[in-house]
């Protein structure tokens, strides 16, 4: 039996009148969805997801971890939105390097501060709950400045808008009319803080992310938006104890496919295969964060044993290196001001870890050098 995910609304903009798409409130029924099929699945991604946070204490510095799987979520979530940004560029632009495009980077770093933001409010017992108002901040800090200061930052949309297509008549998708907005999202919010009844945590994740994406309140930011709910609701229903999977690296690898399976709930009423290929996702980024943990502690270790096998560390030497994981591009003077110390012991501090091939210096340059511990980043970057 083909289920109905939602209704049509006649709408009207740019002169043309064209079908909204106007989605059911969750959960899908008639019929209701089948967990059955999603049992498996399901159990694999909380295994993964379980090994993960496992795995995480081992490392010394969990907050290491943090620093590199934020900033690749940060940095994939918005790859798939066209920025050309890399990792590269992000740790240049934090060491106070110039940068080329410097729009796609204030784009991925926007993202952070809302995925800061957003994180902060839900550990704190006076911050938002996962809410519409919660995300309109998040939108607001997503679009500050640069190219998104005219779509409306941190205001639900107002107009109609579509997707694909090159006028509203040929789009490959309408979102719901401006007016119906207000209504859906406090239909999702509710559903996210009704008890979960039948439906795993997982299998409701899936769900409210590809319900967000069909209702796309916002003129520009919806796909970022709705890919840091993933991230806010893992942590809010306690799958992960920090934000340690850059899930957005799966959706982007299967680019086209994400895009389908989405446009298939509202076309076939086909939930199913959405939150199978969900499942699958999380259980493959769990397995990828997993495996990059297990090699930057690797790497991390033996580039420690090294440095305390050589006669000439002292304590900048050593204080340095446990600050590299998350200062991977840096310059002598960045170091001296992180060590609080003097000019020559900073300089003297990076030459130990540049001969024992730690890290690489990359100008070339008698002044205003500057360095960076590559092979973690090459491991980063892969």
């Amino acid at each position: 039996m083909k289920r109905s995910t939602g209704s049509y609304a006649t709408s009207t903009t740019q002169g043309e009148s064209v079908q909204a798409f106007v989605p059911h409130a969750l959960p899908p029924c008639d019929p209701v969805l089948g967990t059955d099929s999603f049992e498996e699945p399901n159990r694999l991604a909380e295994l993964a997801l379980a090994r993960l946070s496992g795995v995480a204490g081992l490392v010394p510095s969990v907050d290491w971890l943090l620093y590199c799987a934020i900033r690749k979520e940060a940095l994939l979530t918005s790859q798939i939105e066209g920025t050309q940004a890399t990792l590269t560029d992000l740790f240049d632009e934090e060491a106070g390097f110039t940068v080329s495009n410097t729009d796609d980077v204030e784009e991925v770093t926007n993202y952070l501060r809302a995925f800061r933001w957003v994180q902060d409010n839900l550990r704190s017992p006076a911050g938002l709950p996962i809410s519409v108002r919660l995300l309109c901040e998040a939108h607001r800090l997503l679009l500050e400045g640069g190219r998104g200061a005219g779509k409306q930052p941190g205001e639900l949309r107002r107009s109609q808008n579509w997707i694909g297509g090159t006028r509203p008549g040929n789009a490959v998708y309408v979102p719901p009319p401006a007016d119906r907005i207000a209504n859906l999202l406090s239909d999702l919010e509710r559903f996210v803080h009704e008890p979960m009844a039948a439906l795993p945590p997982l299998v409701k994740i899936a769900l409210v992310h590809a319900q967000f994406e069909t209702i796309h309140p916002f003129l520009d930011g919806n796909g970022r938006i709705g890919r840091l709910l993933i991230a806010a609701l893992l942590e809010h229903w306690e799958l992960l104890p920090e934000s340690l999977m850059y899930v957005s690296g799966y959706l982007k690898q299967h680019q086209l496919e994400y895009y389908r399976r989405l446009s298939v709930i509202r076309t076939e009423g086909d939930w199913e295969s959405w939150v199978a290929f969900f499942l699958e996702g999380v259980a493959t980024a769990a397995l990828d964060a997993e495996r990059s943990i297990i090699a930057i502690a690797s790497l991390v270790a033996a580039d420690r044993r090294r440095l305390l096998e050589s006669p000439k560390a002292g304590t900048a030497c050593y204080r340095l290196f446990e600050m590299l994981p998350m200062m991977p591009r840096f310059t002598i003077e960045r170091v001296r001001q992180k060590l609080d110390t003097t000019f020559p012991t900073a300089n003297a501090a990076v030459k130990v870890l540049q001969d024992l091939g730690i890290v690489t210096e990359m100008t070339g340059q008698k002044k205003n050098r500057s360095y960076s511990y590559q092979s973690y980043i090459e491991l980063l970057t892969r």
